[in-house]
């Protein structure tokens, strides 16, 4: 089997989109016990040495649960105001104070959290396995309403005042009332027949709601009624397996001055005119993660491990970075002057925007959490303003910022 295909058996529990829930699941916990073992695992490139020219410093640490759980979920923190909240598999949710680390509450929900957090407008959003959503008072944690929709929910809900946007993983979105939980509208997607487990967050505006589907679509609908405005495909599935032909869109899209940027596995990285959808540039590419934008550049975190620097203008690789390769890195995100991705092995790496070179890196466990060795970090690093916040596996949350190594 190419390497390529068993990389991404081993790093993503793929699901058979055959209809239902348990079937899914049932896929899905098999696709795991096969290929999810250190026995099938590609070796990791060895960590290159360098200079450092930066000093990544913890300011605190703290624990949510259990953290990700044994399954690839991809539970993200979020921040709001002066507060940071997270979430675990088995239904810890807790808000934080963002600068000190000090609990504001924290609550046992009991309930399987595979989708979240999602924050905004007095709201702390989560979807579950189950195929419920749950809303939260950001103040103190208690349920202000939930929500049944028709499948697990794998990306944290986007709220805008209005609306609670969902996405599930058979690719439907569902539209929430903000206030009651109650369905406004829904609109139905036929899903690819093998597909990555997990989806892509929707972006929500006041006029459009944004999803990247299992199928190498995006679809823009009306935020009111939930009618298809355009619909723009990025990737087209190739090959004679249904492996090689997997063209999920699971990386979270970026919205940028009326351009929406997004990415496929197996496809393309495009730009497209967020108002009619038309494609202003694309460039192939293969990656399962999101995107960064900074400087006048975007910055992928490929399948391959390669982390690349595109001009957003001349679509030009500036920069290819290929020493963290079969590292499973997460998506980047832009700290400062620079670009910071976690990896599987519990390193967060810091790179120069300008030329790819690495200027820091810290082991997430030795940054002052020692209980347990942390098992990766999957999910992005959370930046606000000069800090960053790196939720690992294991469920350490760390906050960090930046000293010069003059200082």
């Amino acid at each position: 089997m190419p390497n390529r295909i068993c990389a991404l058996l081993w790093i993503i529990l793929a699901s058979f989109s055959l209809g239902g829930c348990g079937l899914i699941e049932t896929a899905s916990d098999t696709v795991n016990s096969l290929f999810n073992s250190d026995a099938n695992e590609p070796e990791p490139a060895p960590l290159p040495e360098f200079k450092p020219e930066v000093e990544l410093v913890d300011r605190w640490s703290a624990r949510v649960g259990v953290g990700q759980g044994k399954t690839y979920n991809q539970l993200v923190p979020a921040v709001y105001g002066n507060e940071i909240f997270a979430a675990d598999v088995e239904g810890f949710v807790i808000a934080l104070d963002r600068f000190s680390g000090d609990e504001k509450w924290s609550r046992e929900t009991l309930e399987p959290i595979s989708g979240g957090v999602g924050v905004g407008f007095g709201l702390v959003l989560f979807g579950t396995l189950k195929g419920e959503v749950v809303a939260l008072d950001v103040d103190n944690g208690t349920e202000k309403w939930r929500a049944k929709v028709d499948g697990e929910v794998l990306s944290p809900p986007s709220v805008n005042g209005d609306i609670v946007l969902i996405q599930t993983q058979n690719d439907n979105l569902v539209a929430l009332d903000i206030d009651t939980g109650r369905k406004r509208w829904s609109y139905e997607n036929t899903p690819a027949v093998l597909t990555l487990r997990g989806t892509s967050t929707p972006l929500l505006t006041n006029s459009f709601a944004l999803a990247g589907l299992s199928s190498g679509k995006i679809i823009a609908l009306d935020t009111q009624r939930g009618f298809p405005i355009w619909e723009q495909r990025i990737a087209i599935p190739q090959g004679r397996s249904e492996l090689e032909r997997v063209v999920d869109i699971d990386g979270d899209m970026l919205l940028s001055a009326g351009v929406l940027y997004a990415v496929s596995y197996q496809g393309r990285v495009a730009a497209m005119d967020v108002q009619s959808g038309r494609i202003l540039w694309q460039k192939d590419a293969s990656s399962y993660r999101g995107i960064a934008k900074g400087y006048g550049s975007l910055y992928l975190s490929l399948a391959d491990g390669q982390i690349q620097s595109i001009d957003e203008r001349t679509t030009t690789v500036l920069w290819s970075n290929k020493a963290l390769e079969r590292r499973q890195l997460s998506a980047p995100v832009v700290f400062s002057s620079y670009i910071a991705v976690g990896d599987k092995e519990g390193y967060l790496h810091l790179l120069s925007q300008i030329d790819g070179r690495f200027v820091a890196r810290l082991e997430i466990n030795e940054s002052g959490w020692q209980f347990v060795p942390t098992s990766g970090v999957r999910v992005a690093p959370v930046v606000d303003g000069d800090w960053l916040y790196s939720y690992g596996n294991d469920g350490s949350l760390i906050a960090l910022t930046l000293k010069s190594k003059d200082e």
